[in-house]
């Protein structure tokens, strides 16, 4: 029995077609799920986080280029071989730390949550789109220098070579390579 080019071909298509009408459905669908959370625009590990006065990523400009922060300063204080006068100071840092961020993070919380309410009943004006977000931005602000003042400040309780060996057990290599485009052309 004979088989046909034709056939096979119009198979590989109809597959291919198939494959990517569900890729296509995926890349249409991205937020498909959120429309349940309680605030659609945190996740419940974000509003946890928040809450807690954790870190979520925004001191990175500090500790990627070589500002360690007391969370994990505490943590690796063996392996750094911290002095008990740094390791009282770094706990002190920490507790301070989280003592103004947990406020600053469940206020933000709040003001989600009031966005999203205004969203929902739909009832929002410009006005009060332009007043929300505006508030929501400066309490963003407002935590992310937390966090970062509280990496600028544990950098001078460390010798060199405690910064170098954090970055090493963090993955991060001895020293914090500058990206290219911090240089500035002198024209």
């Amino acid at each position: 029995m004979k088989t046909g080019v034709f056939p096979i071909t119009v198979w590989v298509i109809a597959v291919c077609a198939g494959l990517s009408s569900t890729a296509l459905a995926q890349s249409a669908q991205p937020y498909s799920g959120m429309q349940s959370r309680q605030i659609k625009a945190l996740s419940d590990q974000q509003v946890a986080d928040l809450r807690a006065g954790r870190g979520m990523g925004l001191a990175l400009a500090a500790e990627l280029n070589g500002y360690p922060g007391p969370s994990h300063l505490v943590e690796l204080s063996v392996q750094l071989g911290l002095t008990s006068e740094q390791l009282s100071n770094l706990k002190s840092m920490f507790d301070a730390m989280k003592a103004e961020t947990i406020p600053i993070g469940e206020n933000l919380v709040s003001q989600e949550e009031e966005l999203d309410r205004l969203f929902a009943e739909k009832v929002i004006s410009e006005q009060q789109l332009k007043a929300a977000t505006q508030n929501i931005g400066e309490t963003q602000a407002r935590l992310r220098n937390a966090h970062l003042r509280y990496h600028l400040r544990t950098r001078a309780l460390l010798q060199p070579s405690q910064i170098r060996r954090y970055a090493e057990l963090r993955g991060y290599g001895a020293e914090p390579q500058a990206p290219a485009h911090h240089k500035h052309n002198q024209e």
